[in-house]
């Protein structure tokens, strides 16, 4: 087993794999993990699905790294991309399955020196490319009271954002943040005792809200996701698995638009222009099972959605 597999369980691996595989038949067949990470779904995939090939992106250059070391195997049915997910539009033939695997990676989250993880002390950084952007230190020492408590509230749906915040310029004017572990103590510090006893450790939110403001995960998701859904060709199928009700919603808003028929009501035939684009795949949101769970924690917040791309998608 090589050290991506070691470091890597893929969640919900099997099911995205049924939910995709139909699309995967035909010689040729190109699925696009548009967050290729340690590569254990693309792996999967190219071992349950043999006539497809496979391109994965990641924006992360040790992930893509390590993921091409795992897959090596097969060959050229694997080709890596380094770019943000954004970038799927520069694909340039047709598309017949897409996968997006939210959030951050089990590098970045457990390796302390990319600064993802608030029970490791490390540099205060969580750029999912660390030679692009500014780091969550710059951030924090830059941006004023009002910036940061809109990134905490609106990203963490963090209660105590203005406080946390306030302390934040404060602290700075002492000694400039640097490390992960300078944060997660002021957090503490901050948030009442009562509240830090409810919903895991009290520096969940604010680290999340900060990932996502570093990275633009939400501008870039939002930004995405009809690009994706445009590279498809008929009958080709998407998978999205996110992490927090942010991601989630974004998702459910712009397959939502696909799924729904836009004719006036009462219409006795609906014109093919206002017909539905996709057709879903999944009943809501999917949850991993407590098996899956027990054998992989990271799973307890996922939800996966999944559609079928029924006529070409046009932005309505």
């Amino acid at each position: 087993m090589g050290q991506a597999a070691r470091m890597h369980i893929p969640v919900l691996r099997d099911r995205c794999v049924a939910l995709l595989e139909p699309a995967l038949r035909e010689p040729g067949s190109l699925f696009v993990d548009a967050t290729l990470g340690l590569g254990g779904h693309t792996e999967a995939v190219l071992t349950q699905c043999p006539h497809a090939i496979a391109i994965g992106i990641d924006r992360d250059p040790q992930a893509l790294q390590l993921a091409t070391e795992r897959l090596v195997r097969f060959g050229d049915r694997f080709t890596p991309f380094e770019a943000t997910f954004d970038q799927i539009d520069e694909i340039q033939q047709p598309v017949s399955a897409v996968l997006m695997d939210l959030g951050v990676s089990s590098l970045q989250l457990d390796q302390a020196d990319r600064g993802f993880a608030y029970a490791q002390d490390g540099p205060l950084d969580m750029r999912m490319n660390r030679n692009e952007g500014q780091s969550a230190a710059e951030l924090l020492n830059t941006a004023d009271h009002g910036t940061l408590t809109r990134i905490l509230r609106d990203y963490g749906e963090e209660k105590f954002a203005s406080k946390i915040a306030r302390r934040i310029v404060d602290q700075r004017q002492r000694r400039p943040w640097s490390t992960t572990g300078q944060l997660a103590q002021l957090i503490d510090e901050t948030i009442p005792a009562p509240a830090r006893r409810r919903g895991g450790n009290p520096a969940k939110r604010t680290f999340q809200a900060l990932r996502i403001a570093v990275n633009d995960e939400l501008g870039i998701l939002e930004r995405t996701l009809p690009k994706a859904l445009r590279s498809l060709r008929i009958g080709g199928r998407m998978a999205v698995e996110s992490y927090h009700s942010l991601e989630d919603k974004a998702v459910k808003r712009v397959f939502s638009r696909g799924l729904t028929d836009t004719a006036p009501a009462g219409l006795p035939v609906i014109p093919q222009e206002d017909a539905r684009r996709l057709k879903a795949l999944t009943r809501g949101a999917e949850k991993a099972d407590e098996e899956e769970i027990a054998r992989n924690p990271r799973a307890k917040s996922v939800r996966l959605r999944a559609v079928e791309l029924v006529r070409p998608w046009e932005d309505r």
